[in-house]
């Protein structure tokens, strides 16, 4: 049962969590998660961005152990609560920063118990880059796809350990993220549901991201609500196209997930549309699709 609160002692380990020999979690998580932003995410738009209090909730940073790896993360639950659904919120490119950690408080107002394992930690800290090409450069393009499906796993375990139902486990994530939900989708037993928010669907196979959605398709696991926005300049809507009839192939052959996954598209949205804290938000977009995502996770079992 998780109990703490954000404002806790930071050198406080929550129940499940795993250490390393002579290191405190303080030297674990060498910067506190969901504080702030990236400053690669620039120019910040703070006067549109959401502010979900944690009143009522146990929300803070933790860490959990992968193949001798400490990963850290940010979760919120309802406090005191047994029992709950988990959601795993994949982080965009900039990694775990405030806008994330708020998507995780929204979902625990909701009743889950949400985590956004910061999973670059292997590779460096994007909050410390100031330049978009040179995170992607020297951050986001090292890191394995099979990484992050186990550090993924890791979180599901210490979901499990601390609270969560893992009968009823859904994934969402946001651009980066969103291609990772549709992995993880494909991957995971656990996950009953994803919402894969303008997550990029087709790309070029590499030894870190060998295959795409598109050519995953035949073996997804769970259905996936594909939120994406018409405007998306680097998510054509002929790649969504793609995925639709990579999907309708595989529910041909009896893939009942494939069959009952969905995209929702929002003609007049650029990507990024959900992002309050950025240029790119788009408010009536982002509500309706947090909307069909809490309605999308309940009508599959996640809640």
């Amino acid at each position: 049962m998780l109990n703490r609160d954000q404002n806790d002692d930071f050198n406080a380990l929550l129940p499940g969590e795993s250490t390393l020999s002579g290191a405190t979690r303080r030297t674990a998580i060498k910067t506190a998660l969901g504080v702030g932003y990236a400053a690669s995410a620039m120019p910040i738009m703070a006067q549109t961005a959401i502010k979900t209090p944690s009143t009522g909730l146990a929300s803070g940073e933790g860490i959990y152990d992968v193949d001798g790896f400490t990963v850290p993360f940010y979760y919120a639950a309802p406090a005191g609560a047994k029992n709950m659904p988990v959601i795993l919120v994949i982080q965009e490119i900039f990694g775990v920063h405030e806008y994330i950690a708020d998507t995780c408080r929204r979902f625990a107002k909701a009743g889950y118990l949400a985590i956004a394992p910061e999973l670059y930690a292997r590779q460096g800290d994007p909050a410390k880059y100031s330049e978009m090409a040179k995170l992607m450069a020297e951050v986001v393009s090292k890191v394995p796809d099979a990484q992050v499906m186990g550090d993924l796993d890791g979180a599901v375990k210490w979901a499990g350990e601390n609270g969560g139902n893992l009968k009823k486990v859904g994934i969402t994530g946001f651009c980066w993220g969103g291609r990772i939900t549709w992995l993880y989708a494909e991957h995971s037993k656990n996950v009953k549901a994803g919402v894969a928010w303008y997550g990029r669907l087709v790309g070029t196979s590499s030894a870190t991201t060998p295959k795409h959605p598109v050519d995953l398709a035949a073996g997804i696991k769970a259905p996936v609500l594909g939120l994406y926005g018409g405007q998306d300049g680097g998510i054509p809507l002929t790649t969504v196209n793609q995925m639709k009839d990579a999907l309708a192939e595989a529910a041909k052959k009896g893939n009942v997930a494939a069959g009952k996954s969905e995209f929702s598209v929002y003609p007049q949205a650029p990507h990024a549309f959900h992002a309050d804290y950025r240029p790119s938000y788009r408010k009536d977009a982002a509500e309706d699709g947090f909307k069909r995502a809490l309605e999308w996770f309940k009508s599959h079992g996640v809640g």
